[in-house]
């Protein structure tokens, strides 16, 4: 089996978004030897690519972090569909990948520089309950006068979403050590950056409940995407920054047609074509 290597969601410079691994005909691994890999990788996610069952797919994808598997989660998207074109596939609709993953099948755009996927519906909104907040604030350290708004934005992952007043809120709060599995938890703030307009921070609890800052998290701009136009605090499209507080400079580029919200990156390879051997 072949594996490559890929980065989602870079900026400008190479090696700034998101790893990902994508291993190639998935389907002659058991469920045990995709979790025992992802794990050993060390990577937030790795996908595994099989045949597609469901109708007008055009491949699909199971996608694993170290703690188990995810119905869905953003930078394994467009990473697994950029991996699945490099290596020969071809679309039944021309310049529109679909997926087949945990959440049905989600569509993949494709343009010149980036790819874009298409906003799955949110599993659950609404504001979060008194004690999850506490919960939440208590994990980062934070007075609950700095929140200015806290909501649900759950899309496969289970996120949390705190927004803060600035970008310099957001890059100001300390990562926690460790925290219960699971959680899932994103703080984000309006930034004045020039080429930037918001400014994100995702953390999520491993296996061990060792919090893990993620570089770029697709899921997440995916539903921040929504509650911003839905919320009227964007508007047709925007820039979030994430991960430059563990060694990343990601961008999301993410806009609104009609009801739908499509979340853009790109992506880059860094190894191709890689051989599995004793999984």
């Amino acid at each position: 089996m072949k594996f490559d290597l890929v980065d989602v969601f870079a900026s400008a410079n190479p090696l700034t978004g998101n790893p990902l691994a994508v291993v190639h005909h998935g389907d002659a691994l058991s469920t045990q030897q995709m979790e025992t890999l992802t794990r050993w990788l060390g990577f937030s996610e790795t996908t595994f690519l099989l045949p597609p069952t469901e109708p007008g797919a055009d491949y699909h994808v199971r996608i694993f972090c170290p703690r188990g598997e995810l119905p869905f989660a953003g930078h394994p998207t467009l990473g697994t569909a950029w991996a699945w074109l490099n290596a020969g596939g071809k679309p039944a609709k021309e310049g529109v990948v679909v997926q087949q993953c945990g959440v049905g099948l989600v569509e993949v755009r494709i343009t010149d520089e980036t790819l874009a996927f298409r906003a799955p519906p949110l599993i659950r909104s609404g504001p979060l309950g008194e004690t999850e907040l506490a919960e939440a604030l208590a994990l980062l350290d934070l007075p609950r006068e700095a929140v200015l708004d806290a909501v649900w934005a759950d899309n496969g992952p289970g996120w949390q979403l705190l927004r803060l007043a600035s970008a310099e809120a957001v890059l100001a709060v300390p990562a926690p050590a460790r925290g219960p599995v699971p959680t899932d938890l994103a703080i984000v703030g309006p930034s004045r950056e020039p080429g930037i307009d918001w400014e994100v921070r995702t953390f999520f609890a491993g296996a061990t409940g060792a919090i893990i800052e993620d570089p770029v998290t697709g899921s997440l701009n995916a539903s921040l995407g929504q509650y911003l136009f839905e919320t009227g605090l964007a508007t047709e499209s925007y820039v979030a920054a994430q991960g430059r507080c563990v060694g990343a400079d990601g961008r999301a580029y993410i806009s609104r047609e009609g009801d739908d919200v499509w979340v853009g990156g790109k992506v880059a390879a860094v190894s191709l074509g890689g051989t599995l051997a004793g999984v």
